[in-house]
């Protein structure tokens, strides 16, 4: 092979590489309705974020048929406001949270998905590629770390989206939408770090979600980790308090 022809190889191997890793997206598109989704989340999921997965299951056909909106209305990043994308990839990453579960039912923990899923090349659930955005293929891990954790920088997503399981931030029982997400995502915020059974804290010590240990340079991008909690936790922390982290419960939030 003459050294033209592997520059050429190189370069398309490039491309195709950068394809790959682009985050979805399409043109011309306007922000779709979520109200399906919001009536699925009112049917299906109690005001503490109890799931009922067998509710989703029997009602899959509604799920799929907002899932189908979804993924052919990803967001034209030149038109949509921000706020517009926002909720749209916290709506598709919860829904299709959900459908993985829903599709299949019945199952202990989300992370028992990955090696019953029996994908090749996959570490995780969060890496298996089972549905579209704009024609390209994509997983949960996408949306959280490429989309939403890179492009946006609002560390209250983090209890926004829902991982199917216990100790996740419990799963809001009403859709994300652009006029209101603001307000949405205050409330998910100090519900979640005031929800003693997920937050343990105490002026002197805390005992914290393990989120607040994978995630912490989210939080701590204009102050330190207290300072975050202090703006929504009913406790005043003294900067000085010890900090830990409870044990993650994988069990399915049903």
């Amino acid at each position: 092979m003459n050294y033209s022809n592997r520059i050429l190889i190189v370069l398309f191997s490039l491309f195709i590489f950068a394809c790959q890793n682009t985050p979805p997206g399409m043109a011309a598109t306007t922000p779709p309705s979520h109200e399906a989704w919001n009536q699925l989340l009112k049917a299906y999921v109690s005001p503490t974020g109890i799931v009922n997965y067998k509710g989703f299951v029997k009602d899959k056909a509604k799920l799929d048929a907002y899932l189908k909106t979804i993924s052919e209305n990803a967001p034209d990043r030149k038109t949509w406001s921000k706020n517009e994308q926002l909720a749209y990839w916290i709506n598709a990453y919860n829904a299709y949270t959900v459908k993985l579960i829903a599709d299949n039912y019945p199952v202990k923990s989300i992370r028992d998905l990955g090696p019953a899923l029996k994908i090749p090349l996959i570490k995780d659930v969060w890496h298996y590629k089972f549905f579209k955005i704009g024609g390209q293929e994509s997983s949960l891990d996408e949306i959280e770390h490429s989309i939403l954790r890179k492009e946006f920088s609002e560390p209250r997503i983090h209890f926004a989206i829902n991982c199917a399981s216990v100790s996740c931030p419990p799963l809001l029982n009403e859709a994300f939408v652009a006029s209101k997400i603001d307000a949405q995502l205050e409330r998910v915020a100090k519900t979640f770090v005031n929800d003693k059974s997920r937050n343990k804290i105490s002026p002197n010590a805390i005992e914290i979600s393990s989120i607040f240990s994978w995630f912490k340079g989210d939080f701590t991008n204009n102050g330190s980790l207290i300072d975050f909690l202090n703006k929504y936790s009913t406790v005043k922390i003294n900067k000085t308090a010890t900090i830990s982290h409870l044990d993650y419960n994988w069990n399915l939030n049903e």
